[in-house]
């Protein structure tokens, strides 16, 4: 007899959506997992922990987030015909979306275990995009494992269209939303943020975030069920408390001496001397306590508590921060653009000691990247890259490819500028921005954004405005929560925020906030946002005195482009047979070609002199002759009727021997041999038949008028001198009737 499935529903309604938690059907050996489904979309998610033999100093988390082909019907497109190799850039981004909320909701000190979280899209309708579920997924599943998750949490997507705020909207909405923000949230406070949008107000964007909240209360109380019902036992783990024996010691021993390396202004200056405190600390601490291996082993973390509570105290009792600044000043600037020789577009941009080299690329369609995803196969016409080399911290190490770090810094840039971009209709090429780190001392995203700005505009890309990032940190002492603009690398460190937020003077373009603490509430927001509007119009207001807009010009080096239109009916001529008219065109100027059914062309050349090369070589089998018009060509062949004369390029028209001369001609090799150059006039125009007079062009010579009319016949009129087109007698032959 067959044993029924032990599956245990929850369900609740959040907006317009039903979400379902299903526990007991799937992956029953993990510590925790969950099928989530919304409509036809379905993801499942797990957690699963080992214990590690050795305690780490950091957590080990890792978050998978795979979409398979299955889940919407289809079979992948690669050589081997299945998910393979390192993740998508799609499913990077989304794997980091999970690891972000999910990491601080663990106490800190909890190194003992290495945890793995698998998100795998199942199903997928055509409606639902699956990505923001893999968040609260995890949640669910960890908040139902015996590991010491501080959860739940939840995630939503939030836009805005006509005036509304929406929860998770669907595909089609996505793309009429003036807002795309991702937020994950406790039920008390925001612990990530994620999106972008079309120049929208501080004010929205914190509404749609206090509004986003409040929406999640049913998923937090669905979890909450969900564990009564299959809840494990959750491990109790207390953080171990600093030794204060060793803290004292540290702190009335070293404290001036760490204070003074801590304000070093210069970061490396700063690095080395606190390198020279640590030293001297961990030999007085071996001194001191011989032989107690746990204080020695335990210094080091010790010594970087009273460092955070050092740059936290200076903060909140002077205001001021590691550098001397006050909580609002942004870092001296330096901008310099069109800095190499043959890129199409370049600007280097540096903010204190953080820089970064933006380069632009323009190309044809045919450099579009091709994407194959759940909903089908998309084109991307706009990439940025961004890419954080080893040097630019200092430091040597193996280059293996884009990290996920990496990846996610030029996605967030990358969004930042789209909404600036041309129309494609009015600006068809592809273009690429590469963003070379150069120096890194805090947010070389928001620098990368900067630089991506200026670069895209000396290479003559008409955007609509320039756009500009900042990067905002966050002290929380006791109740008092302190909003630090544009924040150091080690401001990150210590801090409990990065608040990352671009844009131009019209608003917000993209924004992304990950937290260390467990929430923040929506008002310090607001207060971040307001604050970080204002460093962002300054920043603007420098570079627009170096590029305040595009150059009215595309570069000389980029690519050439040219649109016309061409008669649809030759197409067919223009390609030719397997493609070889083509082929032949692009080989000879190194011009890509797109031909739309419309009859559009679309040239992009490597030089102007190319461009025209090209144009003409396509317009060689697009001639069209005007009637009334005079032209002057070869003959091409000779018949007993008459000639063929090549009249343009690739177009030939029948001189009938009646239209050879105002007088008799009796032959036609009388009066024209082969590659004989003969002028004519167009007198009619029948479909692919052009027909031409040397007679009418030799009246008109003569001074005498010509009345077209003369030398057409209205179709199906028969002729009247007793012969067919081709010259011959159009009179039935005789017939022996025998």
């Amino acid at each position: 007899m067959l044993k029924p499935f032990q599956a245990q529903n929850v369900s609740c309604q959040v907006g317009n959506v039903t979400c379902n938690f299903e526990v007991g059907r799937y992956a029953n050996q993990a510590a925790g997992a969950v099928y989530m489904t919304v409509g036809g979309t379905g993801i499942l998610v797990t957690a699963a922990a080992q214990n590690l033999s050795e305690a780490r100093d950091f957590f080990p988390l890792t978050c998978n987030y795979q979409e398979m082909a299955y889940a919407a019907g289809r079979i992948p497109g690669s050589y081997f015909r299945r998910e393979i190799g390192r993740p998508s850039e799609r499913e990077t981004l989304v794997s980091r979306l999970m690891d972000r909320p999910i990491r601080p909701m663990f106490p800190k000190g909890y190194y003992s275990s290495e945890i793995q979280l698998i998100a795998t899209v199942m199903s997928a309708d055509k409606s639902m995009c699956p990505d923001i579920f893999s968040v609260t997924g995890a949640s669910a599943a960890l908040h139902i494992s015996h590991l010491p998750f501080g959860g739940p949490i939840a995630a939503a997507r939030i836009g805005y269209i006509d005036g509304k705020f929406v929860i998770f909207p669907n595909y089609e909405e996505v793309k009429k939303t003036e807002l795309n923000l991702i937020l994950a949230a406790t039920r008390d406070a925001i612990v990530m943020v994620e999106g972008g949008g079309n120049f929208v107000s501080e004010a929205l964007v914190a509404d749609a975030l206090a509004w986003g909240h409040e929406q999640l209360k049913p998923l937090f109380d669905a979890q909450d069920e969900l564990q009564k019902l299959v809840g494990k036992e959750k491990i109790i783990f207390t953080p171990e408390e600093d030794d204060k024996e060793l803290l004292d010691f540290i702190r009335t021993s070293f404290a001036k001496d760490l204070e003074e390396a801590l304000f070093v202004p210069e970061k490396f200056a700063r690095k080395q001397a606190k390198g020279a405190v640590k030293e001297k600390v961990m030999l007085s601490v071996k001194e001191k306590f011989a032989d107690d291996t746990k204080k020695i082993s335990d210094a080091a973390g010790v010594l970087g508590h009273i460092e955070k509570q050092i740059v936290r105290s200076r903060i909140q009792e002077k205001g001021l921060r590691i550098d001397g600044r006050d909580l609002t000043t942004v870092r001296p600037l330096s901008i310099e653009v069109d800095v190499l020789a043959q890129p199409h577009g370049s600007a280097l941009f540096r903010r204190g000691e953080t820089s970064a080299l933006a380069i632009a690329t323009l190309g044809s369609t045919r450099d579009e990247q091709r994407i194959e995803t759940l909903a089908g196969e998309d084109n991307k016409r706009f990439m940025l890259h961004y890419n954080f080399p080893p040097y630019c911290v200092g430091e040597a190490k193996p280059m293996r490819g884009p990290s996920r770090r990496e990846i996610g810094h030029g996605a967030l840039a990358e969004r930042a500028i789209i909404p600036v971009l041309p129309n494609v209709d009015n600006f068809p090429f592809t273009i690429r921005i590469v963003s070379e780190v150069m120096e890194s001392n805090g947010s070389s995203s928001m620098a990368s954004v900067c630089s991506a700005s200026l670069a895209l505009m000396d290479a003559g890309i008409p955007i609509s405005e320039p756009i500009a990032g900042i990067a905002m940190g966050l002290a929380k002492e006791g109740d008092d929560y302190f909003v630090l603009t544009d924040i150091l690398g080690d401001e990150d460190a210590l801090g409990d925020m990065d608040f990352k937020v671009a844009g131009s003077e019209r608003g917000i373009t993209a924004i992304q906030m990950d937290i260390k603490i467990s929430g923040i509430p929506t008002d310090v927001l607001r207060r971040a946002l307001s604050q970080a509007r204002d460093a962002r119009l300054q920043i603007l207001a420098d570079m627009n005195t170096i590029l305040a807009k595009p150059r009215t010009e595309i570069s000389t080096r980029a690519p050439q482009m040219d649109t016309f239109l061409v008669n649809p009916d030759k197409i067919r001529s223009i390609i030719g047979p397997g493609g070889k008219n083509i082929k032949a065109i692009t080989a000879e100027t190194n011009a890509d070609v797109d031909i739309e059914d419309s009859g559009k062309i679309s040239i992009f050349a490597p030089n102007a002199e190319a461009l025209a090369k090209t144009r003409e070589l396509i317009k060689f089998y697009d001639q069209t002759a005007i009637v009334g018009e005079n032209y002057t060509g070869p003959v091409k062949k000779v018949l007993e009727i008459g000639v063929l004369v090549e009249i343009l390029p690739g177009l030939e028209g029948m001189l009938h021997i009646s239209q050879m001369d105002m007088e008799h001609v009796a032959n036609v090799s009388d009066l024209f041999q082969m590659g004989q150059e003969v002028s004519v006039k167009c007198v009619a125009v029948e479909g692919d038949r052009i027909r031409l007079s040397r007679k009418a062009w030799l009246m008109e010579q003569a001074g005498i008028e010509v009345d077209l009319t003369e030398f057409q016949r209205p179709a199906g009129r028969p002729r009247t001198d007793g012969r067919n087109d081709r010259g011959g007698d159009r009179r039935p032959p005789r017939r022996d009737n025998r």
